[in-house]
């Protein structure tokens, strides 16, 4: 019988540690370097599942915090589990929601135990622990599960770091002792913050457990971007090469190459739907984009009034239900008349261009052209 998951690296950059894989998973595949969308409440934001796949998508997340404040995994159970739920036959990734009770500074309390945090819905007192995040996510029936850790703030102390450090490693084995289901991998997270000697530790630690995959946790929390890359990089060599590695959180253009060339394999970010709830646009590097190269000068207003007359796609080679049908004109228009279809439209353009750089990528691997396609993207300038 063919294991339930594997991974097989099928080519990698010569000259930067950039890989082409696939990642196999009782819902199909997945060929990375990959986006994946982040649909928090079992549903990717103004965009069905249909428009998903069309815009190139394979695995999304969901967030185990979320949906056991609302509607409850036993109802996600009860409708025949979270790919029946939401209507996604694909690979499914849940995130621990480890990273939101933390972010909940003021109403949650940490001890060796886990996790004790008021409801932002009743007030009420729920505790997550490793042990209950996993049972949690077995219950939902994601492809992929995290495990539970915790992720200090930015800016935090070494000796606070190495705390958390030491206590991820020590929940992760409370996670694997609770973990049930063998049609779900359990990946590990590296924790450490921008301490190099703390990452190296808990790459140590958590690389101890044999996992399908592993994550990179605890950047894209506040960092500068040049610490962020620092980071990666310092960790990513540290994880097994024949495993998948996941970068958690990060999903702008050159962020996500650079990760890349360092050798991670998936990404996931709310950054396409954010931005599309807030009138913008994610573009590559067409020909009005002035040659710049920051992340900003792929971010479009489109409720600029320089847009009004302007009845051009949003990006001629995009192969997008957006670009192929509407101009930017028309996005204006529905931005500034608060039309709810313009979320949509500027959500599945945003998903499939942050999809396709990632396919690109890929193509470029394997052809042996990374770096030279994707160089510009190497030497642009890191804000300190």
């Amino acid at each position: 019988m063919a294991p339930l998951f594997a991974f097989t690296l099928v080519e990698t950059c010569p000259v930067t540690g950039a890989r082409a894989g696939c990642l196999e998973t009782p819902h199909g595949p997945v060929l990375t370097p990959r986006f994946m969308p982040v649909g928090t409440l079992a549903n990717v934001k103004t965009v069905t599942p249909a428009q998903l796949r069309e815009c190139g998508a394979e695995m999304v997340l969901a967030n185990t915090y979320h949906l056991h404040l609302q509607p409850g995994e036993d109802v996600v159970a009860a409708a025949g589990g979270l790919h029946r739920f939401m209507g996604w036959s694909g690979p499914i990734l849940t995130d621990s929601g480890g990273f939101q009770v933390f972010s909940l500074s003021e109403i949650r309390q940490i001890d060796e135990e886990g996790v004790s945090f008021r409801s932002p819905r009743d007030g009420s007192t729920i505790t997550l622990t490793p042990e209950s995040s996993i049972a949690i996510q077995n219950t939902l029936g994601a492809d992929v599960i995290m495990a539970f850790d915790e992720c200090p703030p930015y800016p935090a102390t070494h000796d606070a770091v190495a705390l958390a450090v030491e206590r991820t490693a020590r929940w992760l084995e409370r996670c694997f002792r609770a973990h049930e289901r063998p049609d779900q991998a359990l990946f590990p997270i590296v924790q450490g913050g921008v301490y190099p000697d703390l990452r190296r530790r808990s790459a140590a630690l958590v690389t101890a457990f044999d996992a399908v995959g592993y994550a990179v946790g605890g950047v894209s929390v506040g960092e500068p971007p040049h610490l962020i890359e620092k980071m990666v990089r310092a960790t990513t060599p540290l994880l097994p090469a024949h495993k998948p590695r996941y970068l958690m959180g990060v999903g702008t253009h050159r962020e996500m190459v650079r990760a890349i060339a360092a050798g991670i394999d998936l990404f996931d970010c709310v950054i396409p739907t954010r931005l599309a709830r807030h009138g913008a646009a994610l573009v590559g590097t067409p020909s009005d984009a002035q040659g710049l190269g920051d992340n900003e000068s792929r971010r479009w207003n489109l409720k600029n009034a320089k847009f009004q007359r302007d009845f051009r796609p949003l990006d001629e080679t995009c192969p997008c239900y957006t670009c192929q049908n509407f101009s930017r004109a028309y996005l204006n228009h529905l931005l500034r008349s608060h039309e709810m279809l313009a979320y949509t439209l500027l959500s599945i353009h945003n998903t499939t261009e942050l999809i396709r750089l990632t396919s690109r990528i890929r193509q470029a691997i394997l052809h042996c052209t990374f770096a030279t396609e994707f160089g510009h993207f190497l030497t642009e300038p890191v804000d300190a």
